[in-house]
C-alpha cells in the first residue's frame, strides 16, 4: 500500500529544516506540481521547444533531476521517426528521450525485514543513500532513482531520527541507508513466474539490432514485442581490457538473473555525471564474456535507437515481466540465480 503525496504535503516536505533536508531530499527544483503526470529530467539538461520539433525555437532549458508537469503526450510528425514521442509541458514541448515519468509515493515502514533480505524499489523521483562511520559521521554516497531496485537487510534510525532501511550493495559489498518511506517493498506475489507450465524449451527471445526490437515467443506465439535500446555502435579495436559497446550477435542462453545489479563504476563518488548505476532492475545476463543483459532502465526512455554500453535496455515494467517469464526461475529473495535458461538470439 502506498501513500500519494499531495501538493500540500509536498510543499511541507520542501519546507523542512536545513538539517533534515541534508538527508531527506526534496526531489530537486520543481514546477508547482499539479497532481497529474510528472517527469524527471534524466540527463544534464533538456531543451523546451515552441513546437514538438527540434527545428522550432528553444524557449528555455530544464536540468538534471528537475521535475516537469506533463500536460499531454504528442506524436510529432517531425519525429524523430524511431521515437516521435514528445510531451507538452509549461510553455512548450520537450522530447521524451531523456525524461523518466515518475511518481511521488511514500510507503509504510516494515515492522521487521524478512530474512535474509527484502527486495524493494524506489517509489519517489529520487532518494539519496547515506553511509555512517565514526570518522566522518553521515555523508551522502549515491543518488538512487525511481524504479531502481535494492536489497533491504535491516531497519535502523537515520540521521534525522526516523526509520531508514539498511541496504546492501552487492558490487562493493557495502551497507548504506535510505529513508524507509522512499522504498516500496516488493511482495513475493509480484515475482511469481509467468507461464511456468510452458515447456522452457519453447520459450525464446529474439533481438533485432537493425530494428531495435525484442520479441519473446512461446513456440510460434508472440507474448511480448517491444522496442529496445541496444549497445552503441563501436568500430574501435580495444586493448588493455577495455570493452566494446556493441551488443554481441549470436545464439545464447540466459545464465545469470539478478533482480538488482550495481552496474558501471563501483567508485564511491557522489557524481551525477559518472557511470555509476546502483540498483539496475530485472537483469537477465546472457553473454558471459562481457556481462551483457536485458534489464530495466531509469536513465533514458529513447527506445528504438542504440543507447547502451552493450546491454539491451528495456522499459522497466517490461524487463520485470521478462525476468519473471524467463528461466532459470529465480526465488524472491535470491541475489542471483545461475543456470542454463531461456534461449536468446541476437541478430
Amino acid at each position: 500500500m502506498t501513500k500519494k503525496l499531495s501538493r500540500r504535503d509536498f510543499l511541507k516536505l520542501t519546507a523542512l529544516g536545513l538539517g533534515s533536508l541534508a538527508f531527506r531530499p526534496y526531489f530537486g527544483p520543481v514546477e508547482d506540481l499539479d497532481g497529474g503526470e510528472i517527469a524527471r529530467v534524466a540527463i544534464k539538461s533538456v531543451s523546451i521547444y515552441s513546437r514538438p520539433s527540434d527545428k522550432s525555437q528553444i524557449i528555455y532549458q530544464r536540468f538534471r533531476d528537475e521535475l516537469l508537469n506533463i500536460y499531454e503526450t504528442v506524436i510529432s510528425d517531425d519525429g524523430p521517426e524511431y521515437n516521435p514521442v514528445w510531451y507538452r509541458v509549461w510553455r512548450g514541448y520537450v522530447h521524451s528521450a531523456h525524461l523518466q515519468t515518475v511518481r511521488i509515493s511514500l510507503n509504510p515502514v516494515l515492522e521487521t525485514v524478512p530474512q535474509p533480505r527484502q527486495l524493494a524499489e524506489v517509489s519517489v523521483p529520487f532518494t539519496e543513500a547515506s553511509i555512517n562511520n565514526k570518522l566522518t559521521g553521515w555523508r551522502t554516497l549515491y543518488r538512487l532513482y525511481y524504479g531502481s531496485t535494492h536489497w533491504i537487510t535491516g531497519i535502523e534510525p537515520g540521521p534525522d531520527g526516523s526509520s531508514w532501511y539498511r541496504v546492501n550493495d552487492e558490487l562493493i559489498d557495502m551497507d548504506y541507508h535510505i529513508p524507509a518511506e522512499h522504498l516500496r517493498p516488493i511482495p513475493d506475489e509480484e515475482l511469481t513466474p509467468i507461464s511456468p507450465d510452458v515447456n522452457p524449451e519453447l520459450k525464446r527471445i529474439e533481438i533485432s539490432l537493425s530494428r531495435q526490437m525484442l520479441t519473446a515467443y512461446e513456440g510460434d506465439k508472440v507474448v511480448l514485442n517491444t522496442k529496445i535500446s541496444s549497445g552503441l555502435p563501436d568500430s574501435h579495436v580495444y586493448e588493455d581490457g577495455k570493452v566494446s559497446t556493441n551488443t554481441p550477435t549470436g545464439e545464447f542462453n540466459i545464465q545469470v538473473k539478478m533482480a538488482s545489479k550495481h552496474m558501471g563504476s563501483g567508485e564511491l563518488l557522489y557524481d551525477l555525471d559518472a557511470y555509476i548505476l546502483p540498483g539496475v532492475p530485472w537483469c537477465c545476463f546472457f553473454e558471459p564474456k562481457t556481462g551483457v543483459a536485458t534489464h530495466g532502465t531509469y536513465w533514458h526512455t529513447n527506445w528504438g535507437t542504440p543507447m547502451s554500453h552493450g546491454c539491451v535496455n528495456l522499459r522497466t515494467e517490461e524487463a520485470k515481466w521478462l525476468f519473471r517469464w524467463t528461466t532459470p526461475i529465480t526465488p524472491a529473495n535470491a541475489i542471483e540465480k545461475l543456470g542454463r535458461g531461456t534461449r536468446v538470439i541476437v541478430k
